[in-house]
């Protein structure tokens, strides 16, 4: 019996089946599905969150920038997803309406910790019934409230959900999370988290998906210049952020800096 279950033969039919060692293979399977995605990250600054994504071009026909992984959930709110596009779609549809709901019922934003634990009981949800599949996406929830200041989480196919100074998911994850431990977070500006995220996309992409073309895909969630809910405590600053795509122009010298860094530069030309 053993070593039938170390492969899940009889025990994975069914998503609302344990084997008789504790494990659910329907999750399993899930995961590997977003292991087989490009590489996602989110940094938690000081002032903001940057979330980044490894845009895998499966074909030269492909529209530039068409097909994107991050998409906004509110105003303040970003989440960057890995895994099976179509789900992510639907998961991202679901935390809008999350985010929808409590403004309609609370009359205010959704606070970060609050949409990851919404999302959490979801995916969570998806893992229960036979009539249904776990969710082949992980998704870094970044956002910024007046409560928390800067957050960022991430939710597993399993519902698990994490707070992060860091957080990477996808193929080149183990070394995505291996710079992201190197680096001061979250003592960090967004503008430095930028050059960082693209050289640690860039780096992934050549440790684990080099014969592939990709485009980097990148925003951020950060108080807009002379907004006058800024407010600093503890170092991190305080108040609703807005989720926007990080300027042409700033991805485009991120990009250059990461290039010449993979040619032999290292990390001191990132950090001039």
């Amino acid at each position: 019996m053993p070593s039938s279950t170390s492969i899940g033969t009889g025990y994975d039919l069914s998503n609302s089946v344990f084997s008789p060692d504790g494990r659910n293979f329907q999750v399993e399977y899930a995961t590997k599905a977003v292991e087989n995605g490009g590489t996602a990250i989110g940094i938690r600054c000081k002032d903001g969150v940057v979330l980044a994504v490894e845009k895998l071009i499966g074909s030269k026909l492909l529209v530039p920038g068409s097909n994107k992984r991050i998409a906004s959930v509110d105003n303040h709110i970003g989440i960057a997803c890995s895994g099976l596009v179509p789900d992510a779609r639907h998961f991202t549809s679901r935390a809008r309406s999350e985010a929808s709901n409590w403004r309609k019922l609370y009359r205010s934003p959704i606070p970060i910790s609050s949409m990851a634990d919404a999302m959490g009981g979801y995916a969570q949800a998806y893992t229960l019934y036979s009539s249904v599949r776990p969710f082949g996406v992980t998704a870094i929830i970044g956002g910024m409230d007046e409560a928390g200041g800067p957050g960022l989480w991430m939710v597993e196919p399993s519902g698990v959900g994490w707070g992060y100074f860091g957080a990477a998911t996808g193929r080149g994850r183990q070394a995505a999370k291996a710079e992201l431990e190197k680096l001061p977070l979250p003592n960090i500006t967004v503008e430095e988290a930028v050059k960082q995220a693209a050289r640690i996309i860039y780096f992934a992409h050549d440790d684990n998906s080099k014969d592939k073309d990709f485009e980097l895909e990148m925003t951020w969630v950060r108080l807009e210049k002379g907004s006058a809910e800024e407010l600093e405590e503890g170092g991190a600053t305080k108040g609703w952020g807005k989720h926007e795509e990080v300027p042409k122009e700033l991805v485009a010298e991120a990009e250059r800096l990461a290039k010449e860094s993979m040619e032999g530069g290292g990390d001191e030309e990132m950090e001039e």
